[in-house]
């Protein structure tokens, strides 16, 4: 598993940390652990872009806020995790063997630490509780199951208590039946307190307020949901009445295309003032998701931007965040935020203060390698590559066979003998992605 970069601070002696920054690989520079590697990077490679080598890679977000305060909220651009709470190597809490895809690496609480600010969480009713599920159909079982939701929850309080400047947006797939279910584990959670008012939001696709009136007034948790019956049930913002948002899976990865999810309006509609753009494919694969990160990822940015008339996405949703083959998803936010509160070709380059496009002259670096060995190995866990892809889909016919029935193969254009169609096209369009 990936190693957590933000641990809380440290406290050196002067000389000792200008010493072990001295020693510390920077960008692009072999490593044979993290510890080789500076601050905000970890060690990694990308054997599917025939990058063998562990070089120093990123592993950090720069906060823009950090550089460009006081604008609305739809002006930044924010990492955010797909299936956050799918991780591998996650124990089990049913005693079940889970099987499912997983979609992240480390804890929320990493996550966030990291500069992680979007997790998109699946919620089901499971053992007369709210749980987070990687499922299908509605349904939560025993070996689809990861945890009680307001475990994660209560890792998102503890964040936003210790860190009362930030902002986090959770989006629920939602698919939790309990009356007032949703109130109660965020209630629970403690989360409350720093609940966005869904009475506040804008509606017509005007401006957020400014990130510092949220951080003032203590909004700094924004919660949206896939159930539109939850506005008026539970105050819980209907997700598309706010939000644009592009498909997900395999139709959101197609090079030069950015079509619109099916709930949501166009994405180049005037009245919903924030954008969630997707990339990842269907069935996720750890050691393809540096490849993903790549030159292809800014590419769709581009083209995802100009299918929204020009709105820079708000929200960049991942798999293994962390994985690329040099500065991956962080560097293409850089890119995001630049051009949008700054005029600049990264945000690093923007001036707090000075008219837009003013940037200071600062080398944007190029995170393609080129010339690589063929030792070494990720540091991150890949055991659970050929459980969670091959071996898995042949295992979930089985459990998938039993738990859905023919009326739901034929729903979908299969035939009961389609075994190996079975397998993959079921999951692939009823797994919660």
């Amino acid at each position: 598993m990936i190693t957590a970069l933000s641990i809380g601070p440290y406290f050196f002696f002067n000389f000792f940390s200008l010493f072990i920054a001295a020693c510390s690989s920077q960008l692009l520079e072999s490593c044979s652990s993290t510890t080789d590697c500076g601050a905000g990077l970890y060690c990694g490679n990308c054997p599917a872009l025939g990058k063998s080598q562990p070089l120093c890679i990123r592993g950090q977000a720069t906060l823009p806020t950090s550089i460009i305060s006081g604008l609305p909220f739809n002006k930044y651009s924010w990492l955010m995790t797909h299936n956050a709470f799918s991780i591998v190597d996650a124990p089990s809490f049913t005693g079940a063997q889970r099987i499912t895809f997983y979609n992240q690496e480390d804890s929320v609480t990493n996550q966030l630490r990291n500069g992680v600010r979007g997790l998109m969480l699946d919620m089901y009713d499971f053992e007369n509780d709210i749980w987070l599920c990687h499922s299908f159909r509605g349904q939560c079982y025993n070996f689809t199951a990861f945890e009680p939701a307001v475990n994660t929850l209560k890792e998102v309080e503890a964040f936003l208590t210790q860190n009362p400047s930030e902002i986090v947006t959770i989006i629920i797939e939602d698919y939790v039946h309990s009356p007032k279910g949703l109130t109660k584990v965020f209630g629970d959670a403690g989360l409350d307190k720093y609940w966005y008012p869904v009475a506040k939001m804008p509606k017509k696709g005007e401006d957020w307020p400014t990130v510092n009136s949220m951080v003032k007034n203590n909004y700094r948790l924004l919660v949206f949901t896939s159930d539109s019956s939850k506005e008026a049930a539970e105050g819980i913002a209907y997700q598309w009445k706010y939000m644009v948002e592009n498909e997900s899976g395999d139709p959101g990865v197609v090079p030069g295309s950015c079509p619109k999810r099916k709930e949501s309006k166009p994405l180049n509609s005037k009245s919903a003032s924030l954008f969630l753009m997707n990339y990842f494919p269907t069935i996720p694969v750890q050691n393809e998701a540096c490849k993903e990160h790549s030159a292809s990822l800014a590419d769709m940015v581009a083209t995802c931007y100009k299918s929204a008339g020009t709105q820079m996405p708000n929200f960049l949703a991942v798999n293994f965040y962390m994985r690329s083959d040099g500065g991956g998803a962080f560097d293409d936010l850089d890119r995001m935020n630049g051009q949008t509160l700054c005029g600049c070709s990264t945000v690093s380059a923007c001036q707090a203060g000075a008219p837009f496009g003013s940037c200071k002259p600062i080398a944007v670096p190029n995170t393609s390698s080129t010339t690589m060995g063929t030792a070494g190995s990720f540091s991150g866990s890949n055991r659970n590559v050929e459980i969670s892809t091959q071996k898995g889909v042949r295992t979930l016919a089985g459990y998938y066979r039993k738990a859905v029935s023919e009326e739901s193969m034929q729903e979908f254009g299969l035939e009961s003998n389609h075994k190996e169609r079975w397998s993959t096209v079921i999951w692939s369009r009823l797994i919660g992605l």
